[in-house]
């Protein structure tokens, strides 16, 4: 993740849930805590550096974390995941917009790696979409690759995307790879939605880079991965489910995009436990 990206959308989190100051803080001056995150549901855990970067932002020095399983690390209910020790009044500031990172984050990360082994296939990504929470892709996107996925574009400026509606604006599939293909970067990469064969034909005349099977079953998929030449990529959108997943093995393709694995995030349950306190 991009570290100053990182630090702007924290500043904003915060900024959102502090307001004019933690009124319940005021009462706990200098007096220290210990405690621990616990994982109170089983899966993957992601976001482990965030809660140090959100004390330091409250209050530099004044409150540490600890982690107690690296990121990525599979956990069962009850596990200790991190420990934190400092001042009571920067830890409470900071826990809840530390738990709701971690807690969507570690629930991404484990959906995706519930799709990567669903799937089975160590020829073709798991890859995510751009159906992100607004202000949360960077988060979103980064849990992606800690549960064993790739990340799809980024952004709108990082590849050329032509979808049913760029399509009809157009004129169809030739067509609006042309009109890509002469603005584009020599480094963008033109890639194409196709739901018929005539549409995956004109595609690969067209010189597509990448050309999505969109909503096609996976027999279908087979049959047109099977066609594209070597040198186009290719990517199965639409209708793939955790529970359909596994009829996709050994299609031959190269990515398999999931809108749910961000836009139907499941939390995993962390909570912040405090287990002693030292008078100040």
């Amino acid at each position: 993740m991009n570290p100053v990206q990182v630090e702007q959308r924290l500043r904003e989190f915060l900024d959102e849930d502090l307001g004019f100051g933690d009124v319940s803080g005021q009462f706990w001056g200098s007096q220290q805590v210990s405690g621990y995150l616990v994982a109170k549901q089983a899966g993957v855990i992601c976001g482990q550096d965030l809660p140090q970067r959100i004390f330091d932002l409250l209050g530099r020095k004044t409150a540490t974390y600890q982690q107690l399983v690296p990121e990525g690390a599979v956990v069962v209910p009850g596990t200790r995941i991190g420990q934190v020790h400092g001042a009571a009044a920067t830890i409470l500031a900071g826990e809840r917009v530390s738990l709701n990172l971690l807690q969507r984050m570690s629930g991404i990360a484990t959906a995706t790696r519930a799709a990567v082994s669903a799937l089975g296939d160590d020829q073709i990504r798991i890859a995510d979409t751009r159906k992100t929470m607004p202000g949360l892709r960077i988060f979103d996107k980064y849990a992606v690759t800690v549960g064993g996925g790739v990340n799809h574009r980024l952004g709108l400026d990082q590849g050329v995307m032509l979808k049913d509606n760029h399509l009809a604006a157009a004129g169809g599939v030739a067509a609006a790879i042309a009109q890509a293909q002469a603005v584009a970067g020599p480094l963008l990469r033109v890639e194409v939605e196709v739901e018929t064969m005539t549409e995956l034909q004109a595609a690969i005349a067209a010189g597509a880079d990448v050309i999505m099977f969109d909503n096609q079953t996976p027999m279908t998929a087979r049959k047109w991965a099977q066609l594209v030449p070597a040198g186009i990529l290719t990517e199965v959108s639409g209708g793939v489910t955790l529970a359909n997943l596994a009829d996709y093995r050994g299609a031959g393709v190269d990515f398999i995009s999931l809108g749910y694995l961000t836009n139907d995030v499941r939390p995993v349950d962390i909570s912040c436990v405090f287990t002693e306190a030292v008078k100040s």
